[in-house]
């Protein structure tokens, strides 16, 4: 665990020096649980987001997207259940006034998961097992529901009337535009509404880096089926159903058994999964996390316990991904029923009825909710990409989510090298994020880009001169192949996109 720990460090490490993410506001001593993308970052966490946005909206017929507001009125998070349940356990030391998360807390001292227990239940594992607070040794008072949005008024008059929230989730902005969406949009069931957004979460402990944060974004879908067809799911090919991934069920957990590699077929015939659409979308998030670089082995599924399940939730599984700091979540797909909707028709006076013209008549949706956390996303692509090999780091980040395509160099400063490198660079940059780089010797040059994930590098050398031909190096490999400047553009689109590999390039004659 120390040594995972470290390497996690090392990483932060690196995000600072190279421009990935900076502590918020550090020359005023930092922002806990707050961090700003730096240049790679930056761009980094936008091809993430884009590649997420161009496969679960752009390349399907029955999503669309939507841009919500982030700062929501008090009666909208009463009808969502959020003003009365959206809480954590707080305990705060008698004598030093050390606040912690009673949970966390737990979990660290005796590796126990008491997620979703009443307070009391919580109160008697602290006296039971004696455990004072981390800073002083002090005793700490009773264990008490922390509300984690964020209070706001919006107007010069601080009253109820005024009183509004910034949004700690991006699915109730979903749920209030259902119906104009269905409308404007013509949608028929089964159908999703995606966002890509902001939100504010006043966490007691923020931690681990970019895993638990007070601001950060999400990507998520709320997806939309009858609810007499909840299992009739029309995408559940042979290809779906034998798809093998690690399994950690309620029964296994409760069994202190470890998680299963299972077909999730087989989780279905044994009603562990219990909607056909639920594997259907637990499938798709799995495969986009493994297209764009994630190892198998690294990811699994755990079935969310009924006492930590979601008020709203009829059943919920995660993604968990394997930090260094042990299987975390970094992605959420709930069954909430319809309660959502319910709610809001109940608050707002408003029939957000969805009419089946079928049986001609009104029907509230079902909803499964695919939701994660950009953020959380970013850090596990950074940690499976992250080697140490000989005396150079290397990030294996897939072409897509690299922050730069190519680096472009001349080989040596002069005998017109660089202003012939200069013109392959400007061609370049038109369709791909490039840089370019003279100084240094060349082996360096190469570190540099390893280190930051750059996964394909042109030099132009004195051959370049007489035949217009340059070397491509693979990042991962360091390997070389000779191409022609004519067709550089076509032959990084392909190996960007995974159309072309590297393998099949040294085989082309170019």
């Amino acid at each position: 665990m120390k040594e995972k720990r470290e390497i996690l460090q090392k990483i932060v490490n690196l995000c600072k020096r190279r421009g990935f993410v900076f502590p918020s506001c550090e020359i005023y001593g930092g922002f806990s649980g707050f961090y700003d993308y730096g240049p790679l970052g930056a761009e980094m966490k936008k091809n993430l987001k884009d590649d997420w946005w161009e496969r679960f909206v752009r390349q399907r017929d029955d999503v669309v997207g939507i841009d919500a507001c982030t700062i929501n009125p008090y009666k909208l998070w009463k009808a969502s259940g959020h003003v009365e349940g959206f809480t954590d356990p707080l305990i705060e030391c008698k004598s030093c006034s050390f606040r912690v998360r009673a949970d966390h807390l737990i979990e660290e001292k005796l590796n126990m998961n008491v997620d979703g227990l009443p307070l009391e239940r919580i109160n008697e594992i602290i006296r039971k097992h004696n455990i004072t607070c981390p800073k002083c040794g002090g005793e700490f008072t009773q264990v008490r529901k922390f509300n984690l949005m964020f209070k706001t008024f919006v107007g010069a008059i601080e009253d109820e009337a005024h009183l509004a929230y910034l949004r700690p989730e991006t699915a109730q902005l979903i749920f209030t535009n259902f119906k104009l969406v269905a409308e404007t949009m013509r949608l028929k069931l089964p159908f999703g509404i995606a966002q890509i957004g902001r939100v504010f979460r006043n966490e007691i402990s923020p931690r681990d880096f970019l895993f638990r944060m007070r601001e950060f974004e999400q990507m998520e879908i709320e997806y939309f089926i009858h609810p007499e067809k909840i299992n009739d799911c029309p995408y559940l090919s042979k290809e779906i159903l034998n798809f093998e991934i690690n399994i950690y069920s309620i029964e296994m957990q409760k069994n202190r058994e470890g998680h299963r590699k299972m077909r999730l077929g087989e989780a279905i015939e044994k009603g562990m999964i219990k909607s056909g659409w639920h594997a259907y979308w637990l499938y798709e998030v799995v495969k986009w996390f493994l297209d764009l670089g994630i190892k198998k082995e690294n990811l699994r599924l755990r079935q969310h316990l009924p006492e930590e399940r979601s008020h709203y939730a009829l059943d919920t599984w995660d993604v968990e991904y394997l930090f260094p700091f042990g299987w975390k979540e970094i992605h959420g797909i709930a069954n909430r029923g319809d309660y959502d909707l319910r709610q809001h028709m109940k608050f707002s006076g408003e029939d957000l009825r969805y009419y089946d013209e079928e049986k001609k008549e009104k029907i509230l949706p079902y909803v499964i909710e695919p939701s994660q956390g950009v953020d959380r996303a970013f850090l596990a692509f950074l940690i499976d990409a992250y080697h140490e090999e000989d005396d150079r780091v290397v990030l294996k980040l897939h072409p897509k989510l690299a922050p730069i395509k190519v680096g472009v160099f001349p080989l040596v400063s002069k005998d017109n090298l660089p202003e012939k490198a200069r013109e392959v660079y400007n061609m370049l940059r038109k369709r791909f994020v490039a840089f370019y780089d003279e100084k240094g010797s060349i082996g360096r040059r190469y570190a540099r880009q390893d280190e930051i994930g750059t996964p394909f590098c042109i030099t132009i050398d004195y051959q370049t001169l007489e035949d217009d031909t340059v070397t491509i190096r693979e990042r991962d490999s360091k390997e070389q192949v000779r191409a022609r400047i004519e067709k550089l553009e076509n032959i990084l689109e392909g190996l960007i996109n995974g159309n072309l590999s590297f393998n099949e390039l040294k085989e082309k004659e170019l």
